[in-house]
């Protein structure tokens, strides 16, 4: 007595809106979870915590990377996610051509030993820190998270690109 004619043309209507509401809910669901931030810090911690100089690599699944000494944000498909780093001696290598020092600070992360690089100790101590206080931006990400400590005459630095 108190139910709704199913063939009334509202009754129709109400089920068709509410399909296209849950279809539209469901299409804006990722499909895929954001990027591990956590675990590229923690590759980073591990390394940065070294007596003597090392490497790794850390796989990533982000299309755009915000790196500074802090922590580092990736940015993917699934979403955004971000974390911050346990050590201050993180120095993040950005990819801004034209620079000198960021073009030195890349050589010595691809290997080169800081002392043919750079004139003097407080010369590498210098470019860390003008690399520590640039601003971080949102860039393209590589497949791969760079990482080397580095000590050379009492300076000490992690560089992340």
């Amino acid at each position: 007595m108190f139910d709704a004619p199913v063939d009334a043309w509202y009754v129709w209507l109400g089920v068709a809106i509410a399909s296209l509401v849950v279809f539209g809910v469901a299409a804006e669901l990722p499909t895929t979870p954001p990027p591990d931030a956590t675990r590229a810090v923690n590759t980073v911690d591990s390394v940065a915590g070294c007596e003597y100089t090392a490497t790794a690599e850390q796989p990533l699944s982000a299309r755009e990377i915000k790196l500074d000494s802090r922590g580092l944000g990736l940015r993917g498909k699934g979403g955004t996610a971000h974390a911050a780093f346990v050590s201050d001696s993180v120095v993040p290598v950005g990819s801004v051509d034209g620079s000198k020092r960021d073009t030195r600070l890349r050589r010595v992360l691809n290997g080169t030993p800081p002392d043919v690089v750079f004139d003097s100790p407080t010369d590498f101590d210098s470019a860390i820190r003008d690399e520590q206080n640039h601003r971080a931006e949102w860039m393209g990400a590589d497949s791969t998270l760079r990482i080397r400590c580095v000590s050379w005459g009492g300076v000490d630095a992690t560089l992340v690109s």
